[in-house]
């Protein structure tokens, strides 16, 4: 990754721009995960409504009762292709290349003593931070805006605890690392608009056929 991120600099004569690129191929790159995500995503929105008449059927909390439903519910999923274990498979292949991507800029000598726009890509910065954090922020709500998940206290928990732990760590880590999750989230943002729309515009369609 250290030797990905150099040779883009040597190319674009910018560790910075660098950075933004390696980042843009990355996401590039695992865009059909979460295209998979968000359909997924789509797919347990609209099987909700069968899924809440399937727990007031078995409301009881027997245990053949509640093993009932569980058969049932899973049942439902293998019928309208839903997976819901999906949404967490981005999360799991991003982990070990955010820990790649925070060695390489660690490890690469090369970009200390340079600079971007108006940080120094090795030291932290005091305004990259919040935007990162404000990014993290849209990205995740724009993932949950309709959704399910919406309706669920953890996630929304999580919709302000992610932005801001991803803000803090930003103020004690170098703005390279800042950077890049800036130019991940905002790509985010535009993927989610540009698959999303035309997702629920098949969804209104359909609604509208029927």
């Amino acid at each position: 990754m250290s030797q990905f991120i150099q040779f883009f600099a040597d190319l674009l004569s910018s560790y910075g721009l660098a950075i933004i690129v390696v980042t843009i191929i990355i996401r590039t790159i695992l865009l059909p995960l979460n295209i998979k995500q968000l359909k997924s995503s789509k797919a347990m929105q609209d099987i909700q409504p069968q899924i809440k008449e399937l727990q007031k059927k078995y409301s009881s909390k027997d245990a053949n009762t509640q093993q009932k439903l569980q058969q049932e519910t899973m049942a439902l999923f293998q019928k309208n292709g839903v997976n819901p274990l999906a949404g967490c498979l981005p999360i799991f292949v991003q982990m070990p290349i955010l820990i790649a991507i925070y060695h390489a800029i660690m490890r690469t000598e090369a970009i200390e003593g340079h600079t971007f726009l108006w940080f120094a890509l090795d030291s932290p910065d005091y305004i990259l931070p919040l935007i990162a954090g404000a990014a993290t922020f849209a990205q995740q709500k724009l993932m949950m805006a309709g959704s399910a998940s919406a309706q669920n206290p953890q996630m929304v928990a999580m919709l302000y605890l992610m932005p801001i732990m991803i803000t803090v760590f930003a103020f004690f880590f170098p703005s390279a690392l800042a950077l890049y999750w800036v130019v991940g989230n905002c790509f985010m943002v535009a993927q989610t608009i540009f698959i999303r729309k035309p997702m629920m515009k098949d969804a209104n369609t359909g609604g509208d056929k029927k």
